[in-house]
C-alpha cells in the first residue's frame, strides 16, 4: 500500500496544517487531537485507518457500524497523551452493545485518570490486525534538530529498544536502509513461515513522515505506532503529534566559502600576534612566543604587552592596532577579564581570527562573559577558536601557536579535541609512534569556531589526509552532519564522542522521544554521515596513524594468512567484530595455497602455514594472496620462531609488497606479531614501509582495517 502526495493538491495542505496550529495555538495545547493528526496523515500520504470522531454514545455505534465490526475505541483528549495508561483504549470491540458500554466505560476511566481534563470524546476506529508491529516516528534533538526514527513496535520497542535513527529528511535510500538497520531486521523479511512486509510501502511512509516533520517545524515529536507491516502495505493504527510553538534562534553558521576563507588565514598565518606575550618564564604569553619562535614559524610575530618595548628579541606594541601592517590572526594570553577589550581592538584591526587560551568562561559558569565576547566578534566578523583551550599546530608552516609543548612531525593526520588533556595525549601518542601530523587543534568551549568548520578547512588542505576529532558535544550536529558527509567523501573523517549517556534533557512525551538515547542518536547520525566512529582514545589514535597508511581496498574479500592456528581464530573473531568479510576460499585458490604448506596446515581461510615452516614459506603464500584479483586485503598473524626471526619475517613481507607495487598490485596489508620483545622492532620496520602492523595484539592492526573499509564502504569507493 504505497499512498504518495497527490500534486494536485500542494495548495491545500498549507492551508490546512496552518488551521490545525492555529487551533491548537489558541487553545493552548502542546498536543494534536486524533482526528486532527489524522488530517495530518492523509495530507501527507501516511496510511492510517478509517476512523471518526464520536461524541456520544449513539454517534460511536453509527460510526462502527458504518465501518464493520470489530472496531477499537480510543480516548480524544488534549490533555491524555498516553491513552493506554489512562485506561482510555479499547480494541476488538465487537458489536453495538459492546460499543455503547465501551463509550461509558471509557469515559468514566477518563474522568478518573484526570479529572481536569477536557474530554472531547472517543475515536472510533476500523480495527487493524495482522503483518509485523513496527515504529516510525521523529523528535527534535537540540543538537542535531529533526530526526527520524523506526524499530520495533507495539510494547517491544520499549522492551528492546531496537530502533535507529536518520537526519531528516530522509531519502528513499536512507529509509530503507533503515529497515537493515535494527536487529530484528530478519523479522522484515520474514521468518519462519512469515511473510515479508512490504519494503516499498515502509520505505514511503517514513520518507513521508520525514517530509511532514521537515516541512512543520512545529512538530517536535510524532509517533506512528504501532504500523502494522504486511505483505501488501503499511497502515499506522495510532498517531500522536507533539508541537512547541516556541520560536527557536538559529545558530549562526556562515557559508563554507566564507569559513574556509578565514580558516585558511587563521591555520596558515603570515603574521601572528600574542596578546599577553612575556618575557618572564612560566607564563603563559612566554611559552607561546618561545614555541612560535623555537618551532621555526617564518611569519612575523608580534608581541602585545602595553608596557614592553621588546620580547625574546622582538619588538612589542601597545595594542594589535598599533602593529603596521596586515596581522592573520591574534593570540590572547591574558586573563578572562581583559579578553574582551582586546578583542575589540582586534576586530577594529580586521584581523579573521582569535585564539583564546584564556579560561574562565562558560566552563565555570560565566555564560554571560562569553556571550559578550561572542556579540563582539559577531559585529567586527572575527572567528574565535575557544576560549579554554591549549591553541593549535600546523606544522607545514612550523606553527605551534599553543603553550604546551612543541610538535614538529610533519605528516597527512589533522587531529582536534575538546580538551587539553586529550590534546596533550595527541601530542605524546603522535610523538612516540613517529606519526606525521598536520594539525593539532584545540575547541575547547567552542564558542564559534567549532568541528564542521576544521572539517571545511582541511577537506581543501592538501596536507592533511585524515581527520581524527575528539568531541564532548557538538553544538550544531546539523552543521556538523553537512560538512561530515561533503568531506567524508574525499578524505577519512574519525570521530571520539565522549559521553554516552542518555539523552535526559526534558521528559519526552512519545515513545519514540523516551526512546532516543544520545549515543544512539550519534551512532546512526555519524554512520548516515559516512564518519568512522572511534570507541575509545587508543582507537582515534590508531585510525588516525593507520588509515593513511593503508591503500583503498577495491573489493570486501579479505583473507587470513597465519602462522599459528590459535592467533587466526582470534583474528577471525577481530574480523566479525569490524564488519570485515572473511573471503569463501575458491577451490582452485585453495589448492594453489595448498601447494606452500605442509599436509598438516591448513588452506581455507584463514590459511595456517604453521609455525615451523621457513621463510619462503610466508613470502610464497603472501604473494599468492597480493596476486590473486579476488583477494582484497591480507591480514598476517606471525609466531616468532627461530626458524623465521621476527626481523627476517618483517623484511621478506616488505619485498613481497615492493615487488608487488612495482608490477601495479596494491592491497592493504595489516600484520598481528606474537613473540618475544624482537616483534617489536620488526613491527614498527613493518608500519615504517606500509604495512600497519602490532606486537601483541590480534585485535588493533584488524580494527584499524576495519576503519578503512567503513571509510570506503560509505565514501562509495568500494
Amino acid at each position: 500500500m504505497t499512498v504518495l502526495i497527490d500534486p494536485a493538491r500542494v495548495g491545500r495542505p498549507t492551508e490546512v496544517v496552518r488551521r490545525l496550529l492555529d487551533a491548537a495555538k489558541a487553545e493552548g495545547r502542546t498536543s494534536l487531537t486524533a482526528p486532527e493528526a489524522k488530517e495530518l496523515c492523509d495530507l501527507y500520504g501516511i496510511p492510517v485507518p478509517r476512523e471518526g470522531l464520536a461524541r456520544s454514545a449513539d454517534d460511536a455505534v453509527r460510526l462502527a457500524e458504518g465501518m464493520g465490526f470489530p472496531v477499537v475505541m480510543k480516548i480524544v483528549s488534549p490533555q491524555i497523551l498516553h491513552k493506554t495508561e489512562a485506561g482510555g483504549v479499547l480494541v476488538g470491540v465487537p458489536d453495538a452493545d459492546a460499543v455503547r458500554n465501551g463509550y461509558k466505560t471509557i469515559m468514566d476511566r477518563a474522568r478518573a485518570y484526570d479529572p481536569k481534563a477536557e474530554l472531547v470524546g472517543l475515536q472510533v476506529q476500523q480495527m487493524v490486525t495482522g503483518g509485523t508491529e513496527v515504529i516510525v516516528g521523529s523528535i527534535t534533538d537540540q543538537s542535531f534538530g529533526k530526526l527520524v526514527a523506526f524499530g520495533l513496535g507495539g510494547v517491544l520497542v520499549e522492551v528492546l529498544k531496537d530502533i535507529t535513527f536518520r537526519l531528516a529528511p530522509v531519502t528513499r535510500e536512507d529509509a530503507l536502509s533503515m529497515l537493515d538497520g535494527i536487529q530484528a531486521a530478519d523479522m522484515l523479511k520474514g521468518v519462519r513461515g512469515g511473510k515479508p512486509v512490504d519494503r516499498a510501502a515502509l520505505a514511503d511512509l517514513i520518507v513521508n513522515v520525514s517530509r511532514l516533520v521537515d516541512e512543520v517545524p512545529e512538530i517536535v515529536e510524532l509517533d506512528l505506532n504501532p504500523v502494522f507491516a504486511r505483505e501488501d502495505g503499511a497502515i499506522a493504527a495510532d498517531v500522536r503529534v507533539v508541537l512547541d510553538f516556541e520560536a527557536k534562534t538559529p545558530r549562526y553558521r556562515p557559508e563554507p566559502d566564507q569559513i574556509v576563507r578565514q580558516m585558511n588565514r587563521i591555520m596558515k598565518p603570515d603574521a601572528v600576534a600574542v596578546i599577553g606575550a612575556s618575557s618572564e618564564d612560566g607564563k603563559i604569553g612566554n611559552s607561546v612566543m618561545k614555541n612560535l619562535i623555537n618551532g621555526g614559524y617564518k611569519g612575523k610575530i608580534y608581541p602585545i604587552h602595553p608596557k614592553a618595548d621588546d620580547i625574546l628579541g622582538y619588538k612589542a606594541y601597545r595594542s594589535v592596532k598599533d602593529v603596521p601592517g596586515d596581522i592573520d590572526v591574534a593570540v590572547f594570553a591574558i586573563p578572562a577579564k581583559f579578553v574582551a577589550q582586546a578583542l575589540t581592538e582586534v576586530g577594529e584591526k580586521r584581523i579573521p581570527g582569535a585564539v583564546l587560551i584564556p579560561s574562565g568562561f562558560a566552563e565555570t559558569g560565566n555564560v554571560e562573559g562569553q556571550d559578550a565576547i561572542v556579540e563582539i566578534a559577531r559585529k567586527y566578523d572575527v572567528r574565535l577558536m575557544g576560549p579554554n583551550i591549549y591553541g593549535f599546530y600546523y606544522t607545514p608552516k612550523n606553527l605551534c601557536a599553543t603553550f604546551c609543548t612543541p610538535y614538529d612531525v610533519q605528516g597527512k593526520a589533522a587531529l582536534s579535541s575538546q580538551s587539553g588533556g586529550i590534546g596533550m595525549a595527541i601530542i605524546g601518542f603522535s610523538r612516540s609512534a613517529k606519526m606525521g601530523v598536520s594539525a593539532i587543534v584545540g575547541l575547547g568551549n567552542k564558542s564559534d569556531i567549532d568541528e564542521d568548520d576544521l572539517l571545511y578547512f582541511f577537506e581543501q588542505d592538501d596536507n592533511t589526509q585524515v581527520v581524527a576529532m575528539h568531541c564532548e558535544d557538538l553544538k550544531d550536529g546539523r552543521a556538523f552532519a553537512d560538512a561530515a558527509k561533503r568531506v567524508s567523501k574525499k578524505k577519512p573523517v574519525v570521530v571520539l564522542k565522549a559521553g554516552r549517556t542518555s539523552m535526559g534533557a526534558r521528559a519526552a512525551s512519545s515513545h519514540t522521544g523516551a526512546l532516543a538515547g544520545n549515543d544512539k542518536i550519534y551512532e546512526d547520525v555519524l554512520a548516515q554521515s559516512g564518519v568512522v566512529r572511534a570507541r575509545s582514545l587508543q582507537d582515534l589514535l590508531q585510525f588516525a596513524r593507520g588509515i593513511p597508511v593503508l591503500p583503498t581496498p577495491k573489493g570486501e574479500n579479505v583473507v587470513i594468512i597465519t602462522g599459528a592456528g590459535g592467533s587466526g581464530v582470534l583474528l577471525s573473531d577481530a574480523c566479525v567484530d569490524n564488519g570485515l568479510s572473511l573471503m569463501t576460499m575458491p577451490p582452485d585458490l585453495d589448492t594453489a595455497f595448498r601447494k606452500f604448506i605442509p599436509p598438516f596446515g591448513a588452506a581455507g581461510n584463514p590459511v595456517d602455514i604453521t609455525g615451523g615452516e621457513p621463510p619462503t614459506t610466508y613470502k610464497n603464500t603472501i604473494r599468492l594472496g597480493l596476486e590473486d584479483d579476488r583477494i582484497h586485503s591480507l591480514i598476517l598473524g606471525y609466531w616468532h620462531t627461530i626458524i623465521t626471526p621476527p626481523m627476517v619475517f618483517a623484511q621478506l613481507v616488505v619485498d613481497v609488497k615492493e615487488e608487488m607495487k612495482a608490477k601495479g598490485i596494491e592491497k592493504p596489508i595489516v600484520a598481528s606479531l606474537a613473540g618475544d620483545v624482537q616483534v617489536e622492532e620488526a613491527a614498527a620496520y613493518l608500519y615504517e614501509h606500509g604495512i600497519v602492523a602490532y606486537p601483541y595484539t590480534t585485535e588493533t592492526p584488524v580494527a584499524v582495517l576495519g576503519a578503512k573499509y567503513k571509510w570506503a564502504r560509505a565514501a562509495g569507493l568500494l
